[in-house]
């Protein structure tokens, strides 16, 4: 290859995505910089700055790839697509099994989804998240219901990981239920 060429790598920008990740899951969005990230990706730092100009850039795209995990295993439930299935129960392992899968996922997710507070950019993605995560339940209920589960869940989800607590399906299970009951 001549001097000075540039290699074509499609998966570059994926790279620096996972990379971005991995950064915050260790040293926590604090420790988010391009030199981190070009670093843990193993690309020139400049890589990381054509992709990402600011690094709210690589944050949105951290969040929505974050994000993308929730709105699998809800599109995957069987149980949420039975309009026979009892949601509430549905739920409950849902969160139960997202919580048990990876912790340290689950916990940069919420500290990406988070950062949105201290960060305008991200909002428009977090937003995006919990529409899309009552959408996805809207078949099952009416909207505003499909809302409140989702902060429940959310809620349930964070005081597990706040407090170093094991989570407690029955406990969901009831909360959910509640929130189900349409008078």
């Amino acid at each position: 290859m001549p001097s000075g060429a540039r290699r074509y790598d499609p998966d570059r920008r994926q790279r620096i995505i996972d990379a971005a990740i991995r950064v915050v899951g260790d040293r926590g969005i604090a420790g988010l910089s391009h030199r981190s990230v070009a670093a843990e990706a193993d690309v020139p730092l400049g890589s990381t700055t054509y992709h990402f100009k600011t690094l709210d850039d690589l944050l949105v795209a951290a969040l929505h790839q974050a994000n993308e995990g929730f709105a699998q295993a809800v599109a995957g439930s069987a149980a949420l697509a039975d309009p026979d299935a009892d949601l509430a129960a549905a739920l409950a392992r849902l969160l139960g099994k997202l919580l048990a899968a990876d912790r340290g996922r689950v916990e940069l997710e919420y500290e990406l989804y988070l950062a949105a507070l201290r960060r305008p950019a991200l909002r428009p993605v977090a937003a995006q998240w919990c529409e899309a995560s009552a959408a996805a339940l809207t078949p099952r209920t009416d909207p505003v219901t499909a809302r409140a589960l989702v902060a429940a869940m959310d809620g349930i989800g964070l005081q597990v990981l706040l407090t170093d607590t094991a989570y407690d399906e029955d406990y969901a299970r009831e909360v959910l239920r509640r929130i189900l009951r349409q008078d």
